[in-house]
């Protein structure tokens, strides 16, 4: 009876946590669509000068107001969206390559290439990432693709040691030790069971990779590594805000708040995943 209770609630839980997610998952596509598609919602140029008076404040004409020199500011914050959720998604799907890639090799090969490989992202993770990314952009010079490749490189270790937890786990279940024994090779097994089987971890690393990549773009941009004008990300468009903050403190806030919201919405997504997956864990 208590058994067959304390099932009910977990399903119920379940339940819950999954009624949750389709929000999380809406929000972050309306987001995504906003700003890929730019170009057929945003209501004027982002880079036309005077199209009202500058410092102008939310109207129907320019429903997040305008910048400095009167530009629409919320066609430039779905343009800098753009940009910013282009570097994130592209610097988590490198984190996602290299850091599986790294992970699989330390989990399979084991002894003294684990320990060098894991260790390894011991200590690049050790790193502030901040302080890790200012030195690289600064050798590398701001640009898009610098940021981009940083921001992925740094992301990889967390991934590494994610994929290195899971593949140690997957191998050893009874299904890999039979397909072992029957002579499939390893490499093989991981590509058409293993992998799939820890798909749903990956998304859960991948959401969170996300967030983090969102938050660190807006970073380096806000201190002027990263996105440089004429172009502007989100973190750029704060970074203009915040020195004029005394004029017009929405254009400091509508950047921010999207940084917020799409950090909120992808951690939110990789909870919400990684709850779903421990109460069927825990109700198998």
């Amino acid at each position: 009876m208590c058994a067959d209770m304390k099932l009910r609630s977990r399903w119920a839980m379940l339940k819950e946590i999954r009624r949750f997610l389709p929000f999380s998952a809406i929000g972050i596509m309306i987001i995504i669509i906003a700003c890929l598609f730019a170009n057929f919602f945003a209501p004027y140029d982002p880079f036309e000068i005077g199209l009202s008076a500058p410092f102008s404040p939310p109207s129907w004409a320019h429903i997040s107001g305008t910048d400095d020199l009167g530009r629409d500011l919320f066609s430039r914050i779905l343009y800098g969206g753009r940009i910013t959720l282009l570097i994130s998604l592209v610097a988590t799907t490198i984190a996602l390559i290299i850091g599986t890639a790294w992970g699989f090799a330390a989990g399979i090969l084991k002894g003294w290439t684990d320990e060098f490989l894991m260790r390894t992202a011991d200590a690049m993770m050790a790193i502030p990432a901040i302080l890790f990314a200012l030195v690289c952009i600064s050798g590398l010079g701001a640009s898009v693709l610098s940021l981009t490749v940083v921001a992925g490189i740094l992301l990889a270790p967390s991934t590494a040691r994610m994929a290195r937890s899971a593949i140690l786990v997957e191998m050893e279940t009874d299904y890999v030790i039979a397909g072992i024994a029957s002579g499939l090779s390893r490499w093989r097994l991981i590509w058409n069971e293993i992998l799939p089987n820890i798909a749903s971890q990956l998304l859960v690393q991948f959401s969170l990779n996300a967030a983090a990549a969102v938050m660190l773009e807006a970073t380096l941009s806000f201190i002027g590594l990263g996105v440089q004008p004429p172009n502007a990300s989100l973190g750029t468009l704060i970074l203009q805000g915040y020195a004029k903050i005394w004029n017009s403190y929405w254009f400091v806030l509508f950047p921010g708040a999207l940084v917020t919201i799409t950090i909120l919405l992808f951690n939110s997504l990789g909870e919400h995943v990684r709850l779903s997956m421990d109460s069927v864990k825990s109700s198998s």
